[in-house]
């Protein structure tokens, strides 16, 4: 693995990101879908809580 100094290691990072592609939409896409699986989780495993009053 070749050095690279601090300039061009950071100007080549930033070029990458740039082709990065979908990745924010995937990104977003992902937490939503864990988040609605949480809430559908919770939606449907409250009504099996027994009420001992």
């Amino acid at each position: 693995m070749e050095h690279n100094p601090g300039p061009t290691w950071l100007t080549e990072a930033a070029s990458a990101a740039e082709r990065q592609g979908p990745g924010n939409l995937l990104r977003v896409v992902l937490i939503v879908m864990v988040l609605g699986c949480v809430l559908t989780a919770w939606f449907l495993l409250r009504g099996y809580r027994r009420k001992d009053d």
